[in-house]
């Protein structure tokens, strides 16, 4: 008993010394351990929301489901306009699908992932933004039936992009290789994209334009085409109708002739390209000049005038007749630019000099003192026109021009507005093609060969990523699907028709709209750009993937005006005084 005893006071005495002997650090953690207990701890901002798991994964498909589901119904020839009303009133009609959901100013993340989708489709090949949101949020339906089911995000991910490599590859097995400078199928290609648009009543006058403009500006290397879509710019101006729309060789500017007194028309016009304000630039320091006589203030004045004619006789010495300046031009210089009969321009933008570069062959010119013969471009003809109620100038007639413009005209400034988008479209996919000269069926008939390429290729997998592949393929049939209910179609009926026709090895076998049933549309002449079906894939199973891997979202509270992140509090209050809480 005395032993047991003994040994318990020796232990504690143990306990007590090893106590003592530990870091400092370990006793303030046990005594700040012990100060927190029962107290809750904070790690989030006040009014920071999370969700997480399913409840996370779903709200995420949700918002991305109702994204797609918005643009689902502008989809084809057939698809309806949507009318868009900002903060400020104005009104956007139209049915492309970035401009859209550009204009819908989304606010859940999710559905900005599928913006983005839209967004990147448009600046990488410039059309098929409906097909990729509408692509993007079926697969995420299917995903959703997956999960219902017990199957996990991540395989269903690994499914995706297993079926996604193969979709691109039966894409390039299937491809019609085309001559690139082929203007009838060029042509078709354009059709196509604009048979949706508000310009489809005039779609072949607008094809031509788009494809001449496309084919004046490529430029032939040794590994193909080289096109620059900027060097086609697009002009635009109320009035007149849509089929007044025209190309000019050329580059039209959106401004006047600085003075009266100058020609309003140049024949052979040699153009001198100039960067800098034809001006007497202030100094950069600070200067007093003590004048104490009239005939001072005259040498003064006569000084800045000389210093003005000098740059407008290096200008005229050179064989200008033509100035185009990048920045101003001073009174007394448009004076005697006028004298000499030169026409001049003032504060053209710097992308207009880019292409006037391309358009006419000349040099931009930086200082005018270096302005040589060599250095200036040629147009036969410059000259000043009434468009609408602005005058605008005109430089067309070079002999190869590199850089063109397309003026729009229509009878609205919403009309002028989608007709330019329209356009916008039309070059792209004429560049897309001339980039990369294969093409495809159009009406969901190369969606329709891919998923049935993709069922035959997930028997040959083994486990749950055999279901995501067919879910892949069948997200794809959505397009003949929507294609069908925007053209007042049975859906199931269609897809039933296209199921057989592509199991019978008609491969081109896809939904026409016009004749309301399933036609071989290769031989209709429907066809579209391999790049843009590429990038429907890419962007929408990418995007697709992303959103299936979040099983967490912590969102933080709004910043308020009084401070970041949260609520004013007594110590941030405005002068007005707020309530503490």
């Amino acid at each position: 008993m005395f032993a047991s005893g003994f040994g318990a006071l020796v232990l504690d005495k143990f306990y007590i010394a090893r106590e003592m002997s530990r870091p400092s650090r370990l006793r303030d953690k046990k005594k700040m351990s012990s100060e927190l207990a029962g107290q809750q701890v904070i790690i989030l901002r006040e009014g920071t929301s999370r969700s997480r798991g399913q409840d996370a994964l779903k709200a995420n498909i949700m918002a991305a489901k109702i994204i797609a589901e918005s643009v689902r119904s502008s989809l084809g020839p057939k698809g309806m306009d949507k009318m868009l009303v900002d903060g400020f009133g104005d009104v956007t009609i139209t049915n492309d699908g970035a401009t859209i959901l550009d204009e819908m100013e989304v606010q859940h993340p999710a559905a900005k992932m599928m913006v983005e989708v839209a967004k990147t489709q448009d600046d990488e090949v410039g059309d098929g933004t409906t097909t990729s949101v509408v692509v993007a949020g079926e697969l995420l339906k299917k995903a959703e039936e997956l999960l219902d089911q017990g199957i996990h995000p991540t395989v269903i991910v690994d499914g995706y992009r297993e079926a996604s490599n193969k979709a691109l590859e039966v894409l390039n097995q299937i491809a019609i290789k085309i001559e690139p400078n082929d203007k009838a199928l060029l042509r078709k290609v354009a059709e196509v994209s604009l048979a949706s648009k508000i310009l489809a009543e005039d779609k072949e006058a607008m094809a031509e334009l788009a494809v001449n403009a496309i084919l004046q500006v490529a430029e032939k290397t040794s590994d193909g085409y080289k096109v620059d879509i900027d060097d086609v710019k697009v002009e635009k101006k109320p009035g007149e109708s849509l089929t007044d729309t025209s190309l000019i060789k050329g580059i039209v500017l959106d401004k006047e002739i600085v003075h009266p007194g100058m020609p309003k028309r140049v024949e052979d016009a040699k153009i001198a390209l100039v960067d800098a304000p034809l001006e007497v630039e202030k100094t950069e320091f600070d200067a007093k000049i003590n004048i104490e006589n009239p005939e001072q203030m005259k040498a003064f004045l006569d000084e800045e005038e000389k210093m003005l004619k000098e740059m407008t006789d290096k200008i005229s010495n050179s064989g200008a007749n033509v100035l185009l300046c990048e920045k101003g031009i001073d009174d007394v210089a448009q004076h005697y630019l006028a004298k000499k009969g030169i026409l001049a321009v003032r504060r053209v933008k710097q992308s207009d000099m880019e292409k006037l570069v391309k358009a006419t062959g000349g040099k931009v010119v930086s200082n005018v003192n270096d302005l040589r013969p060599e250095d200036l471009g040629f147009a036969k003809l410059v000259e000043e026109r009434k468009v609408a109620d602005d005058k605008m100038t005109f430089v067309e007639g070079s002999k190869n021009p590199k850089a063109v413009t397309i003026l729009v005209r229509g009878g609205s400034e919403r009309l002028v507005d989608e007709a330019e988008r329209a356009i916008h479209d039309a070059l792209c996919v004429v560049r897309d093609v001339v980039l990369d000269p294969r093409v495809v069926g159009g009406g969901g008939a190369p969606e329709a060969e891919v998923a049935r390429r993709l069922r035959e290729h997930a028997q040959k997998l083994s486990g749950k990523e055999q279901l995501a592949v067919i879910a892949f393929g069948e997200a794809l049939e959505t397009l003949p699907t929507a294609l069908a209910e925007n053209a007042g179609l049975d859906p199931i009926d269609i897809l039933v028709q296209l199921r057989v026709a592509h199991e019978k090895g008609q491969l081109w076998a896809g939904v026409d709209v016009n004749e309301a049933k399933v036609a071989d549309l290769k031989e209709r002449g429907i066809l579209e750009p391999i790049g843009v079906k590429i990038q429907v894939i890419k962007s929408a199973s990418e995007a697709a993937g992303m959103i299936l891997k979040i099983d967490d979202v912590i969102a933080a509270a709004k910043s308020s005006p009084g401070g970041q992140g949260g609520p004013k509090g007594k110590d941030e209050g405005d002068d007005e005084g707020s309530s503490d809480y």
